[in-house]
């Protein structure tokens, strides 16, 4: 454990930047032999789109960076937020519990408020217009969410009160389990079940991605699957079912179209049928 708080306390940007692309790499290969859809798409033309907004995103977390690590060291030497009010724990016990607050506040509260919220949902719903969903969409945020995600990780910080090493573990953990539950890949009915009583699970995380309410409000966990299922906010739909996209912009034009979703979130609102 101690390998693992020093490993993570001095992590290389470098470092970051390879788990973010290895992740990508690996899924896209998995999805391309063993895919739950077959799309009649162009793969690249769709990437790149989202690979802009993955870049956004990188920029947005870089510049904000120092916020992090100023919350992170005033939870640290001040003694605020929950993990320093607790007693002394064993490291895997606080590490775990770190975990699940960071995830509870930082993924799921802020993913929740996210689409209750409407000018906060103008900008989330870039990431729900895609129409193909794959590895790459996991990083498919309008700057502006990027800010607000940002926003909400910092708040998390503070609430969990977790030192920077436990913060750059749960960032590098969800893009991989991020990236794993967007991913295109099928994967064996009840083995999938079996994974979303723990993480959340490809097969879950799609029924969020379906064009129509109520789905596109359920699902909303980022790794752990549990706040869904104690907030009572989990759904399951047959995978035959799914429809990917938002029934407000399921023209090609509007979610395809790298100069529209950029100003989407500008335009004038459209409430989803329900």
């Amino acid at each position: 454990m101690n390998e693992i708080i020093d490993y993570f306390s001095t992590i290389p940007s470098s470092h970051r930047a390879l788990i973010l692309v290895g992740g990508i790499a690996i899924f896209w290969m998995i999805e391309n032999v063993f895919p739950l859809f077959k799309f009649e798409y162009k793969k690249w033309n769709h990437a790149g789109i989202n690979i802009f907004f993955t870049l956004t995103t990188i920029i947005v977390n870089f510049v904000l960076a120092f916020l992090l690590l100023l919350s992170a060291d005033f939870a640290v030497e001040k003694k605020f937020g929950i993990l320093q009010w607790l007693p002394e724990l064993p490291l895997w016990l606080f590490a775990l519990i770190g975990l699940l607050l960071l995830d509870l506040i930082g993924a799921y509260l802020a993913h929740l408020v996210q689409h209750k919220i409407k000018w906060m949902w103008r900008f989330h719903l870039i990431h729900h217009t895609d129409t193909w969903i794959d590895t790459t969409s996991a990083n498919r945020h309008h700057p502006g969410e990027s800010i607000i995600r940002f926003a909400f990780t910092v708040f998390a910080v503070l609430i969990s009160g977790s030192p920077m090493w436990l913060v750059f573990l749960y960032q590098s953990m969800s893009v991989v389990f991020s990236q794993f539950n967007h991913a295109n890949i099928s994967l064996p009915e009840k083995l999938d079940t079996f994974i979303s009583y723990f993480i959340v699970s490809p097969n879950m995380h799609k029924v969020h991605h379906h064009y129509r309410l109520p789905y596109t409000n359920s699902n909303y966990g980022n790794i752990f699957s549990i706040w869904d299922r104690l907030f009572r906010t989990f759904t399951i739909l047959k995978k035959d079912k799914i429809i990917y996209g938002v029934d407000t912009h399921m023209k090609p034009s509007e979610n395809n179209k790298l100069p529209n979703l950029i100003q989407i979130p500008f335009q004038k609102h459209r409430s989803p049928k329900n």
